[in-house]
């Protein structure tokens, strides 16, 4: 009885608004963990599921015999979570948010203005410049913009630009130079600015201990769309940094195969 009306509830011939209705929960549902994967925000996840999870037990199967407990969870414990969920999950909401705000249209041209050949070259320069610091043992941070703007962050630094090429990439990381701590930030086949301070991201979970270089590089790719390559001072690998998401100990085909796909370019036969 009760799948004969489970059915005559969900059939699409009598009312498809019920399918229709499970499908776009679905597809929120499916877009909110695409979102928080690989964030802290599944471990915070897990937690408050937990809580939920024992509220809702204690108050259906134990409610009349642990009336102390039932009462502390339904009154307090309850709502305090579902008022400081907007703020745990501060960055991954905002994340949200910024996705839903950008156009497929600027998906799919990340650096507006410019032709295949002047992003190519961009990506090129990137990756060989990337390659000699390592070889140098010389660290980097390089931050690619594409759809969020990175104008609030580029005014903390000092103002350059200038066009990108090696040379000056080389002598911006060189040690002891007045720009070479903190980031570059690349606009289109531009530098934008240098010596730029960056939001350090607190998911610190992995298997070794990220420096302030690679934390800040989270942090950037957590808050807006860019991408982040760094250079590690003390190992010399180098790493992409996507969507707070780490690819290390990428060679310079690999680093410029990766950069080409993750801004729509495709590379020449020979360039692959």
């Amino acid at each position: 009885m009760d799948f004969s009306r489970l059915w005559a509830r969900l059939n699409p011939l009598t009312s498809p608004f019920a399918i229709l209705d499970i499908l776009i929960v679905a597809v929120l549902f499916y877009w909110l963990l695409g979102v928080i994967r690989g964030t802290r925000a599944v471990q915070l996840l897990r937690g408050v599921g937990i809580v939920l999870a024992l509220a809702i037990l204690v108050g259906t199967v134990a409610g009349n015999q642990l009336q102390t407990l039932a009462w502390l969870l339904s009154t307090i414990i309850t709502p305090a979570l579902i008022v400081g969920v907007p703020v745990l999950f501060q960055p991954e909401l905002r994340r949200a948010l910024e996705t839903l705000g950008r156009s497929s249209e600027l998906l799919s041209r990340p650096l507006t203005g410019l032709n295949r050949s002047e992003v190519l070259e961009t990506i090129t320069t990137i990756s060989r410049s990337a390659q000699q610091l390592s070889q140098q043992g010389v660290g980097a941070l390089i931050v690619l913009e594409r759809a969020t703007q990175l104008q609030e962050y580029a005014d903390r630094g000092v103002a350059l630009d200038a066009r990108i090429s090696t040379p000056l990439l080389l002598n911006i990381f060189y040690p002891n130079s007045p720009l070479h701590d903190m980031a570059v930030i690349v606009r289109g086949n531009r530098l934008l600015a240098a010596n730029v301070v960056l939001p350090l991201s607190e998911d610190v979970t992995g298997p070794r201990r990220l420096g302030t270089r690679h934390r800040a590089a989270k942090g950037i790719s957590e808050q807006t769309d860019a991408l982040a390559v760094v250079v590690s001072e003390e190992t010399g690998s180098i790493s992409l940094v996507q969507d707070g998401r780490m690819a290390g100990y990428l060679t310079e085909a690999r680093l410029r195969s990766m950069l080409a796909s993750l801004l729509r370019v495709p590379l020449d036969a020979e360039g692959k």
